[in-house]
Formats: structure tokens, sequence, C-alpha cells
């Protein structure tokens, strides 16, 4: 067997005559999604792949397939922060076709990943898996994050690729879910109960697709928090730096691809977000994505993240009544938004492992990638 590595070739449009390689790439993480987590219902179209992967003025991403007498056989994607203050990369999708398995082919394209990484001056990479939450042998080896209670079979093919390749396992998330069928009316009894119990002075602002004019600034900072404030285990996940811009460029790129975004900010008495969550809508799908959430240190203690969350669920079921599930994804850690999320309903059903080289390998792969540079342009 003869695979060639080499990033995809992008087409001008989804449907144009160039766009085997893509449609092919969108076919393969279906399936490798149906694999891990049992559905495709989150799965990116064509579109959304074709955006992301040209996305370039915040986040550069790259998707690099292996191909077996021109057959898409496995793929491998890697995405950094445009600003070269950061060292940190992220593949966040690596999978091999199950019939190419064992044969080398997830080993190159790794290798390929890290090359890129490293000629980005980004090599400090952050490798991601997806694990059903019940497979594995449940008497076997298991192994544990530095922080939190879950854990996942040491035997794990993921587990067993990653620390081969010399990574170490430095967190874990919940991948959650929750039915939302037919619950507007609890959702809005609960968030007025919630409203009328609360003795403070913030408001909550919802909106589509569009972030209000006066907020988009302090939504920006909260945006950024969002990438410092979590738990983040022993994972060094770097900085996004955020401002109007990137706002208005993420809303513009939602709308391009069909999806709908669902906002609800919790506004102080200063006028400045104190905390924001977000629903994504995907085309097509039943399901709904609960992306960031988070209350700014300064706002903490007022149960905002409950009320927060329960009003974006009752603009869910106004918006869109004929989604039936949210997903959410939570560092095993977070006991804080754990509990909110299981106080909605919210039960797991997979978990993500992230995995990162010490920071003695990363240093070492600085300057490998230093010679490496010196020989290719001799």
């Amino acid at each position: 067997m003869t695979v060639e590595v080499r990033p995809i070739r992008l087409p001008g449009s989804v449907d144009g005559p160039d766009a085997g390689e893509l449609v092919a790439y969108a076919d393969l993480l279906r399936r490798l999604d149906v694999e891990s987590l049992g559905t495709a219902d989150l799965t990116r179209r064509p579109l959304e792949v074709l955006h992301e992967l040209r996305r370039a003025e915040f986040a550069k991403q790259t998707g690099i397939g292996a191909f077996d007498d021109g057959r898409l056989v496995g793929l491998v994607e890697v995405q950094w922060e445009r600003d070269d203050a950061e060292s940190t990369s992220h593949v966040d999708v690596l999978g091999v076709d199950p019939e190419h398995r064992r044969r080398g082919v997830g080993s190159r394209l790794l290798g390929a990943a890290e090359d890129l990484a490293r000629s980005a001056g980004r090599p400090s990479i952050v490798l991601a898996a997806d694990h059903p939450i019940d497979a594995g042998d449940p008497s076997g080896p298991r192994l544990r994050a530095p922080q939190g209670d879950a854990d996942i079979p040491a035997d794990a093919p993921a587990a067993r690729f990653a620390l081969a390749n010399g990574y170490a396992l430095g967190q874990l998330y919940r991948i959650s879910s929750v039915d939302v069928t037919g619950r507007g009316s609890e959702f809005r009894r609960r968030l007025a109960a919630a409203v009328a119990d609360a003795e403070d002075d913030y408001r909550l602002v919802a909106w589509r697709d569009h972030a209000p004019d006066e907020l988009v600034d302090s939504l920006a900072i909260a945006h950024e928090r969002m990438s410092t404030d979590p738990p983040t285990g022993a994972i060094a996940w770097g900085l996004e730096h955020w401002n109007r811009e990137r706002i208005r460029d993420g809303e513009r790129r939602t709308r391009e691809v069909g999806r709908v975004a669902l906002v609800v900010a919790a506004v102080a008495p200063d006028g400045a977000v104190a905390g924001f969550t977000e629903l994504s809508l995907p085309p097509g799908s039943r399901s709904v994505e609960q992306w960031d959430t988070i209350v700014l240190e300064p706002h903490r203690g007022h149960r905002l993240g409950l009320r927060l969350k329960l009003a974006n669920l009752v603009a869910l079921a106004a918006a869109d009544p004929s989604r039936d599930r949210v997903v959410t994804w939570n560092a095993d850690e977070n006991d804080h938004m754990l509990a909110i999320n299981v106080a909605l309903g919210f039960r797991p059903f997979a978990l993500e492992s992230t995995w990162q080289r010490p920071a003695t390998d990363a240093a070492s792969a600085v300057a490998g990638s230093a010679g490496s540079g010196a020989r290719s342009g001799s």
C-alpha cells in the first residue's frame, strides 16, 4: 500500500467539479463521529469544513488527508491562533478509515501535523479524541487525568496511540446531552423563579446571530477570558485574543455556513458583559451544540450561570422547537458548571481526552524544527 499524505485540495465551492476531496473529507468526518459518539448529528457539512479550512484572519486551520490510490482513508486537522506570541496548536480531529488502521497511516498523519505545527512556530501540540462512556473493559486498567474523577480505558486505541507518540493525558471532558423536547414552559417557569429569587441588578440580554453594538467590546473580553479562566488540567491551551472585529467575523461565518447562534449575556449595572452563554444550531440537524458559557470572576456567586442557560433554553424553544437535544462539553473538574448542567438534566454519554507532550519535549521539538528548516532551505 502506497499512501500519500498531503493537505486536501480546497474547491472553489462545495458543488463545483473540484469538490471531490472536500466531500470525501466531510463524509469521513461523519463516519468517525458515528463510531466515536454514536451519532452524526453534529458533524460539520462540506460548506462548514470549507469555510473553516479557508479562514485565516484570527486563526489558521489546515486539513491533511491520507490518500490510497486517490481515495481518502485518513485525515487530521491542525489549527492555531495567528498571534505569533502563541506556541500552541490543536489537533482536534485525527482519524483513519477502519480498513486502513494498524498500517502506520495515523502515525504519518500525526507526523505531518507536527511538522506543520513546528514550521508555523506552534510546537506545543494538543491532541483530542472521543471515547464512548461505556467503551472498554470496566475491570481493565484505566487512565485518569491529573484532575477530575473520570477515567478512560488504558487500552483504548486513542490512548495507546497518544502514549506511543510521547503525549501525556492532561484533561478529560464530559460530553453530555439533555432532551429539551416540549420543555419550553418548564424552562420559562424555572427562569422566572430564578430571576425572582435574584437579589442583584444584573439584566439578561438575548440576541440571535448579531450582538448589540454596545455590548461587543465587553463581550470580546469575556470570550478572551474563556481561553484562560476555565479549568485547564495539565494542558497549556494558550491565549485567544478577541476584539470587536473577531466577534463580527465569527458572526459572519456562522451565517454563511447556515448555522444559527443564540446568545444570552448577563449585563452588569455598569453596562459591561458579566457573562454569556451561546447555543449553536447546525443546519439540517435536530441537535444543538452548547458553546461557551462563562461568568467573569468579579461577578460570580449570583447564580448567573443557571439564569443564563435557562434563558437560552427558553430562546431555543421559541426559535426552533423541532430541536430535541443539546450537547455540551465540560472539563471533568469543573464542578460548578457540571452542577448547573446536572440540574438542567444533562447526562454524560462520552468523554473527550486531551493530550500534550511534556514541556521539555516541546522545547526539543522547537530545536528540531530550527534544524529542519535550515536543511529544507539549503
